[in-house]
């Protein structure tokens, strides 16, 4: 069983804190896809159909929503990988999304963005908290 670490050290600033916290959550849901063979990957783990890799896709989309400003129709379809998308693709796109949201949240005033970041800081932690499950369900593995 592996320690958790605890939450990170950030700025000063309310922007400092919130994108502290999203940056330590996105970590998190990452390492609990990292290293995780196909299919179990993509295999749900829950009546629902989740999965690691669909909650990593999903977020993704959540990011590029909230931050980026482009739309999704369908919120339900960010939760499937489409049969072709390999983990590493999925896991890339979602590093991507988090350093092009970086780069926007940092050219806005924190006023701006109170609302989205805390939204996107449950969410991930929502999230974060499923793949948790799912990948010791997958191989044990617990802890961040």
């Amino acid at each position: 069983m592996s320690r958790d670490q605890g939450p990170p050290r950030t700025g000063p600033g309310e922007k400092d804190v919130l994108v502290g916290f999203l940056d330590y959550l996105r970590a998190s849901v990452a390492a609990k896809a990292e290293g995780v063979p196909e299919p179990q990957v993509r295999t749900p783990g829950v009546a629902s159909g989740t999965n690691l890799l669909g909650l990593v896709k999903h977020l993704t989309h959540v990011e590029r929503h909230w931050l980026l400003g482009e739309p999704v129709s369908d919120w339900k379809a960010t939760f499937h990988p489409a049969p072709d998308e390999t983990a590493e693709e999925v896991l890339a796109a979602y590093r991507d999304t988090g350093a092009r949201a970086n780069e926007a949240i940092a050219e806005l005033p924190a006023a701006d963005l109170r609302w989205r970041l805390t939204h996107l800081i449950e969410e991930t932690a929502r999230h974060a908290g499923h793949a948790d499950i799912l990948r010791e369900l997958i191989d044990g593995t617990r802890g961040r």
